[in-house]
């Protein structure tokens, strides 16, 4: 179960979110997760408990301070009227957090969903600290400057996706890895939002599970 928490942004203004501790005692690898346009959930609490039972501790940020919706036309308003910078200052304060967080290894990954996975690269490209970034079906606009990207990044994005598409991640993996920087990126024969446990309407049990297990091998790998 999560708990709420406060913490510093990077600006210096309040931020506050939600935590999961993992069970296990010691130093443990670190991860913010990134809202969808829906706002701070159940959803996400559930991927926030998820990452918990991985051994990770994990932090939501509230984005939205304190609204959700089920509505997708207020989700899209809300997702336009977010303001971007300060949402990276906020990202960047709970990376900052996590790193300095007693039960953590001091390593920080970002993982995004939707418009978190948007947030992710964008995060990459914004806040040097960062050790892995895993985005979810998620494309900045604008785009980041890329070659600020250090961080090794595993993207998911689904084959049947209208906003988030497979090209547009090509297209960065491929600006990427000319540089000789790290993008692994793997396309689902599913719809945006295929993890999204909520919606069956666009739930891919399979691609989820795999993408899942992709991304957790991954944080491991690169946060101890």
């Amino acid at each position: 179960m999560s708990e709420k928490v406060s913490f510093p942004a990077k600006n210096g203004s309040p931020a506050t979110g939600e935590i999961v501790l993992p069970k296990q005692d010691g130093p443990s690898p670190a991860v913010v997760l990134i809202q969808e346009w829906w706002g701070l959930n159940d959803h996400i609490r559930s991927l926030l408990d998820r990452l918990g039972a991985a051994g990770f501790v994990a932090l939501a940020p509230d984005l939205y301070h304190g609204k959700t919706t089920t509505d997708a036309g207020e989700a899209g308003r809300l997702m336009n009227e977010l303001d971007k910078q300060r949402a990276l200052d906020e990202i960047a304060g709970a990376v900052g957090f996590l790193a300095a967080h007693p039960r953590s290894n001091g390593n920080v990954g970002v993982m995004g969903f939707c418009m978190g996975g948007a947030l992710s690269f964008a995060a990459a490209a914004a806040i040097p600290e960062l050790k892995a970034a895993v985005p979810f079906y998620g494309v900045p606009s604008p785009a980041p400057d890329t070659s600020r990207i250090k961080a090794p990044i595993l993207a998911h994005f689904a084959a049947r996706d209208a906003w988030a598409t497979p090209a547009a991640a090509e297209a960065i993996r491929k600006e990427l890895t000319a540089r000789g920087q790290s993008m692994e990126l793997h396309v689902y024969d599913a719809d945006h939002a295929f993890v999204n446990d909520t919606r069956p309407e666009v739930h891919h049990p399979d691609a989820a599970k795999l993408a899942w297990e992709r991304s957790i091998e991954f944080l491991r790998q690169h946060l101890g």
